[in-house]
């Protein structure tokens, strides 16, 4: 089994992944956490008849507004969400033929199933080991002498919506040191807020669980659900954090994200998925640190195990 290439530089400034978390595979999973919750264009309000729909999404750096540095598509049927991961070179063309990871979001059967093509490998990773971990992290960030960190921990974020900044169609939460802007748009049809929400919430665990070390989620989590009971999906985030702290943390000062939703899937789309079930039927199962390649978060704590 071959290891994952390592983070392309660009890409990990723009998504803000620690020094130590650069290599084997902190495109895939990092790259998730930002992509999930974000669109290129109005979404169409009819769904279609079998209630599919996709989502494409594109992710900038601080330092390039004209180039996305990786781009997601996201198909939605039947409960289940398969997604795509593309990274871009440095003109935003793709720098490898397949996808650098697909992932099957299963919630029925309660399993998110990670594929990597190039090196014919997945894992699975069961919604009970995120909730453990959610429940850890939430803790330990409470605990935090930092400030910043204690807020990231939650749980109740009411009181950091800037309300004189807030439309009809947008959120903004402000934090210590940190600021959220998201626009939203209506969903693409009945039900599809809910099922996009549950995604993007699992793809923010997944990015925590994979490679630990960023701020934690849960004021995405909170503005996603803030945006799903409008019935909406975000069309744009962007995350602010002060320059001085993203030169300590290894951070970005600005990341932003913008989506495209529409209420049908295309004849390529309905390939896609058939040739990722092939993919994810023949690929050989391992380990999470070993599709990884690098440390991951402990289910019962803050801390990582390592190969």
């Amino acid at each position: 089994m071959q290891p994952s290439p390592a983070l392309p530089s660009r890409l990990r400034r723009a998504i803000g992944v620690p020094a130590r978390a650069e290599a084997a595979g902190a495109v895939r999973l990092a790259g998730l956490a930002l992509l999930a919750g974000l669109a290129l264009g109005p979404a169409a309000r009819l769904r279609a008849a079998d209630g599919a729909f996709r989502v494409e999404t594109a992710v900038y750096g601080a330092d390039d507004a004209e180039h996305p540095v990786a781009r997601s598509l996201t198909l939605f049927k039947d409960g289940v969400a398969w997604d795509f991961l593309e990274t871009l070179d440095d003109e935003g063309r793709p720098l490898a033929a397949e996808p650098a990871e697909i992932i099957l979001h299963d919630p029925a059967r309660e399993r998110i199933v990670l594929v990597d093509p190039a090196r014919n490998v997945k894992t699975r990773i069961d919604r009970l080991r995120l909730e453990r971990l959610r429940s850890s992290l939430a803790a330990w960030a409470r605990k935090s002498d930092d400030a910043l960190l204690r807020w990231a921990g939650g749980p109740d974020f009411a009181g950091s919506v800037v309300a004189e900044e807030a439309t009809a169609d947008a959120v903004v939460l402000a934090g210590p040191r940190v600021r959220y802007e998201v626009r939203h748009e209506p969903a693409p049809g009945e039900g599809a807020a809910g099922e996009y929400q549950r995604f993007a919430d699992t793809a923010l665990l997944v990015k925590a669980l994979v490679h630990p070390g960023g701020l934690p989620p849960f004021a995405r989590i909170a503005i996603n659900g803030r945006v799903a009971a409008m019935d909406a999906i975000p069309v744009s985030v962007r995350l602010s954090i002060d320059p001085r702290l993203g030169r300590i943390a290894g951070w970005p000062s600005v990341s932003r994200s913008e989506h495209r939703a529409l209420a049908s899937w295309t004849e390529s789309d309905h390939r896609r998925v058939a040739t990722a079930g092939e993919e994810l039927s023949l690929a050989e199962d391992v380990d999470l640190a070993s599709y990884a390649g690098t440390a991951v978060a402990s289910d019962t704590d803050s801390g990582t195990v390592r190969r």
